[in-house]
């Protein structure tokens, strides 16, 4: 990538960076892109399951680099999270209060618009290459509304790959994973209903936090002793919410959090479990337990012959990594894999202290890598064209 694209990057990114779409909000991000991808003389389509948009490559067979009928899908995330941004110091901090791109979607976004540019200089390819900016990747459900809107009817690709920037991983290297790269996740809500009363007859109520403590503690043993020890897994209870006055023994105590895990299996156990909990705790104590369990992300998991692709492609690029274990956060590119073959891999972010790690509120995306991410992301839709 030659300096001028790579400065004209930097700048698109920061833009976006002072200027982030909360998930489902991305309206003016989209309209960023559409405008940058028209400009480099791509086909494009917005509004695909919502604030998407989809940039089409066409090059006919019988170009300088041979026929190719193939087609390929690249996948950069746009939207950003509800955090209030910490970096007093950057000129490009975000401009709009309580909302800053956090997790580097704005990255994703920049790298994909230029492998756009590589793509459209470079005479050596034939085939299509489907550009998606998906909105609402952060629980918002970007990706299977762009599937119900025919994403996959509509911009026809045999295959399909994405990445994500991993701080703590070195800046630039890629580390494509075997098999799963990024776990399913859930967030579950248990709601205990009892009798309320005076807090100093409590003989004459049914207590619904008691119900709640003992859930938490017992919940800890789902993972700890209903699930394989070799099989990862994490149950995490982060919200508690139960009483409205101190005297008062409360008709109600709810939990919320998380689970997540890398098998279908798994989180079948997980979910037959909480559910089992929940309903013995109800019984001991003489309450009514209701569990909510919704399933946000399912298991990011390569496809062998695209995780090879993606192997091939990192190492034409930069250093390859092959030896790091998936991480438990979820990531609804997954559903994309459930349609279309693909890979997903990691491009490292540089060091993560300092508050650098992702949903950090002091985190900023490393513009230092979107050289490689764009000429990764260019790179492999060549050689999936080309039938590697």
């Amino acid at each position: 990538m030659d300096q001028a694209l790579a400065e004209t990057l930097t700048g698109w990114r920061r833009h976006l960076h002072a200027h982030p779409g909360l998930t489902l909000n991305e309206g003016a991000t989209a309209a960023f892109v559409a405008e940058r991808l028209r400009a480099m003389g791509v086909e494009v389509t917005e509004g695909v399951g919502g604030h998407g948009v989809v940039g089409t490559i066409r090059r006919a067979p019988g170009g300088a680099g041979g026929a190719s009928n193939r087609s390929v899908g690249l996948r950069g995330d746009m939207d950003a999270l509800p955090i209030q941004e910490l970096n007093a110091e950057l000129p490009h901090r975000s401009t709009i209060p309580g909302v800053m791109h956090a997790c580097g979607h704005d990255g994703h976004t920049t790298a994909l618009l230029g492998a756009a540019a590589l793509l459209v200089a470079d005479a050596s390819w034939t085939g299509t290459v489907q550009l998606v900016f998906q909105p609402a990747e952060e629980g918002g459900g970007g990706a299977r509304a762009m599937i119900a809107d025919g994403l996959f009817q509509r911009f026809p690709m045999e295959r399909i790959f994405g990445w994500h920037n991993w701080p703590g991983l070195e800046a630039g290297t890629i580390a494509v994973h075997e098999a799963a790269v990024m776990a399913a996740g859930a967030r579950f809500t248990i709601t205990f209903t009892g009798h309320a009363g005076h807090a100093a007859l409590p003989h004459l109520t049914r207590d619904p936090m008691i119900g709640a403590g003992h859930c938490i503690v017992a919940l800890q043993s789902i993972v700890a002793r209903n699930i394989d020890p070799m099989q990862a897994a994490v149950v995490s209870v982060t919200v508690a919410e139960a009483g409205e006055a101190q005297n008062q023994v409360a008709a109600r105590a709810t939990l919320k959090g998380t689970a997540r895990w890398l098998t279908e299996a798994t989180g079948t156990a997980i979910e037959a479990a909480m559910r089992r909990i929940a309903e013995g705790i109800a019984a001991t104590f003489g309450l009514q337990a209701a569990v909510d369990f919704r399933v946000g992300v399912a298991p990011t998991v390569n496809h062998p012959a695209e995780r090879e692709a993606a192997a091939t492609a990192a190492a034409a690029v930069t250093t390859l990594r092959r030896d790091l274990l998936p991480a438990m956060t979820g990531e609804d590119f997954s559903f994309f894999l459930q349609e279309v073959p693909g890979a997903f891999v990691w491009i490292g972010n540089g060091p993560g202290d300092g508050g650098r790690e992702l949903h950090n509120p002091a985190y900023d995306f490393n513009d230092a890598i979107l050289p490689v991410a764009s000429g990764f992301l260019a790179e492999v839709a060549k050689r999936a064209l080309a039938g590697d």
